[in-house]
């Protein structure tokens, strides 16, 4: 399977772990991404609020360098992918907006690449029974809250994905891994996003109620597929509570020695927990 792969800002950056773990368990299961050249910024988080033109012609700028190579995209990003299915979903609804974007960025959306985020690639191109079948080191004993966020379900009609109140899809992959997935009330819950940098109070407020909610539910860690999230979760929590990115628990199942140097820059060490499930290669 080949896939075009956009990883943006935050995967070059301060979450290379999530584009390192992403790209590991891709190759583990026989998927070759080839990133997109010469792609930008899709203006997450702040540019929709700030221009209408630019909101649009980021994302569809890398929308039409995938639609060159005639490949769908996985985009692992939730913020990302939330601006790259908006621009899609914009080209395909909005007249006005497929003449300005040939005006801006020769670009009308033909031949539109289909956007995946992690999930849907392992559900639906992978298939969860084969991905039973690839699992090396079953996750078992491990109990894990799904936080989706905001950005990977919402807006519903944009996304197309899951339930925006309540997603079930990142479950099924965990417990296709061996784990278990609990029930709780902060599944799609706000971390309070980019207010980490100007308000850390209050996301430290909406971060410790995230993660006080799943230590209530049962869950031993919490798993992301965003890397505001994660780093909100991860940094500015003060429970000491585990936080992985769902590719590096993927990663550990399917076999691949390299979990131990992922799990370097996390702040809230997770190596007791996978110590004491006997889960540590």
């Amino acid at each position: 399977m080949n896939l075009s792969y956009y990883p943006g800002c935050s995967l070059q950056g301060s979450s290379s772990e999530y584009d390192i773990t992403t790209r590991a368990v891709c190759a583990a299961l026989g998927i070759e991404l080839m990133e997109l050249e010469d792609w930008i910024c899709c203006g997450a988080s702040s540019g929709h609020s700030l221009d209408e033109v630019l909101h649009i012609a980021l994302p569809a700028q890398n929308l039409k360098i995938a639609a060159e190579k005639d490949l769908d995209l996985l985009v692992p990003c939730a913020a990302c992918y939330n601006r790259l299915k908006a621009a899609r979903h914009a080209l395909e609804t909005r007249e006005e907006v497929r003449d300005k974007m040939r005006d801006v960025i020769d670009y009308d959306g033909r031949k539109s690449p289909a956007v995946l985020n992690m999930i849907e690639l392992l559900q639906e191109r992978v298939g969860l029974d084969r991905l039973r079948t690839e699992i090396k080191i079953p996750l078992k004993g491990l109990k894990v809250a799904c936080y989706y966020g905001c950005l990977l379900v919402r807006p519903p009609d944009v996304t197309c994905f899951d339930h925006p109140e309540h997603p079930q899809s990142m479950e099924t992959v965990v417990e296709a891994m061996g784990g278990e997935s609990v029930r709780w009330s902060h599944t799609a819950e706000c971390c309070g996003g980019s207010l980490s940098l100007v308000h850390g109070g209050i996301v430290r407020s909406l971060v410790d109620r995230i993660i006080e909610s799943a230590q209530e539910a049962g869950a031993q860690a919490v798993v992301s597929l965003c890397p505001l999230c994660f780093e909100n979760l991860d940094m500015r929590q003060t429970k000491k509570f585990p936080v992985f990115y769902l590719t590096e628990l993927l990663g550990l199942a399917l076999g691949i020695k390299d979990f131990g140097h992922w799990i370097k820059k996390h702040f809230q060490d997770p190596s007791p927990l996978m110590d004491s499930l006997r889960l540590t290669p």
